[in-house]
């Protein structure tokens, strides 16, 4: 039978993945490097585990042995990814995880041919904010008869979690980039292109500022895109701080209170905008339950070899399989 391995499951995305994997009736297991934290974890959920680190490529490839799927919960990916994706294409395993960062889809891009020849699914960011922004694009490109370019602004709001400060800490991109004539190129003064957008929250439009986000790999490989730009709209409360002073992460009644939405505006060749919103869970949320499904769905033999992402898989429709996402075009 298909088994899934969690590996990262005591991280604070990867413990929601881990009890949303439950709930979903998922055969899988636990791992980590650390002998107690995953261990305790198993025990609360009545599942087994692993315990290994990513120095040793045998005893990453002996904790893989029995398992089909593997997602990658442990940040920062910048770290994990390498080592964990050449184990799958060795192993014959298939490869997701739920990365913000570019290092995951570059490394992916690069070891296509190989996962190919191996028959093996790369699928990096499978779950949160790189799903909810592609498959609110390839929505609304069923409604558009001549792309040009696509900006896409996301608003993330509520408490970000310690791993996430973390992680965005070490991937601070020296660059600001953008998608021009299919080459990705710095954007220049990035603090002066603000764009405005509006989430169709009640608050009217806010100016978004400019981001690198992995939206900039994986959207032209599904839509033939050129020309892409990503911003993001965060409130006073996300900006940069000292980690060490944050809680794990937020609680279930933040997240509750703190939605997440999307807006997408594709200009057409005779520049007619077309404009979508996309409103859904709180960040953490929606990624933990996305990734869970993303792994079920390749569990049930839903996969394609190669670096792949979640909209060509699995159809944009994907994102409303996360209670209380809704895609509208406005």
């Amino acid at each position: 039978m298909a088994r899934l391995l969690i590996y990262g499951g005591t991280g604070y995305t990867g413990r929601l993945a881990s009890k949303h994997a439950q709930r979903l009736g998922l055969d899988f297991l636990v791992a980590g490097r650390s002998e107690s934290k995953t261990k305790e974890l198993a025990a609360e959920l009545g599942v087994d585990s692993r315990i290994f680190g990513l120095e040793s490529p045998d005893k990453i490839d002996e904790a893989l042995l029995g398992s089909s799927v593997l997602l990658n919960c442990a940040g920062p990916f910048i770290r994990t990814a390498k080592p964990l994706i050449e184990a799958c294409i060795r192993n014959q395993v298939h490869y997701l995880d739920m990365a913000a960062e570019l290092d995951s889809y570059h490394l992916s891009a690069e070891s296509d041919a190989r996962a190919k020849q191996a028959d093996v699914m790369l699928m990096p960011g499978c779950g949160g904010g790189i799903a909810m922004l592609s498959c609110l694009v390839c929505y609304v490109l069923e409604h558009v008869k001549s792309p040009h370019r696509v900006d896409i602004a996301l608003h993330i709001s509520g408490p970000m979690s310690r791993g996430s400060e973390m992680s965005a800490a070490e991937n601070i991109t020296a660059a600001c980039l953008e998608l021009v004539k299919g080459n990705l190129v710095a954007l220049e003064d990035p603090a002066t292109k603000t764009k405005q957008f509006d989430f169709d929250n009640g608050n009217g439009p806010v100016d978004c500022v400019p981001i690198t986000l992995p939206n900039l790999i994986t959207l032209p490989r599904s839509t033939n895109i050129r020309d892409i730009r990503t911003f993001i709209y965060a409130e006073a409360a996300l900006l940069p701080r000292d980690v060490t002073a944050l809680p794990i992460g937020p609680t279930k009644e933040e997240r509750d209170l703190h939605p997440y939405q999307v807006s997408v505006l594709v200009t057409e060749i005779d520049g007619t905008v077309k404009k979508g919103i996309l409103h859904c869970a709180n960040g953490y949320t929606f990624t933990s339950q996305a990734s869970a499904e993303a792994s079920r769905r390749v569990l049930e033999g839903q996969v394609a070899p190669g670096f792949q992402t979640p909209e060509v898989v699995f159809g944009y429709r994907f994102v409303e399989d996360v209670p209380g996402s809704v895609l509208r075009l406005v």
